[in-house]
């Protein structure tokens, strides 16, 4: 797992760098640019990723899954929420059934 939170954690970094940037000619300048895009660009890749999981194909899903996790992190630059913020989330819900959260976050 450390792999892929090095590697999370320099890709995180990248996109910081690309604040600012021209959305001209930077991508991830222009996504940050636009929260709302980021936001749609995400919800693109989600579909891409369970559209890979249904298909069965582990390359394919591999290959989604990091698209939908550099998107995430752009979408949360541009709103800028950290990963500390998405950790510390994470971490008050350990220990806690996931039904239980749930519940707790919907009123079901």
């Amino acid at each position: 797992m450390s792999k892929l939170f090095d590697t999370l954690e320099r890709l995180a970094a990248t996109i910081e760098a690309r604040k600012g940037g021209d959305p001209a000619t930077s991508y991830t300048a222009k996504l940050l640019a636009d929260p709302a895009l980021a936001a749609k660009k995400l919800g693109e890749e989600a579909i891409e990723t369970v559209i890979a999981a249904v298909a069965q194909s582990p390359d394919a899903l591999a290959s989604e899954s990091a698209d939908l996790l550099y998107h995430w992190l752009v979408l949360l630059a541009a709103s800028d929420v950290s990963l500390d913020a998405v950790a510390d989330k994470l971490a008050a819900r350990e220990g806690t059934s996931g039904l239980a959260e749930k519940a707790s976050r919907d009123g079901s």
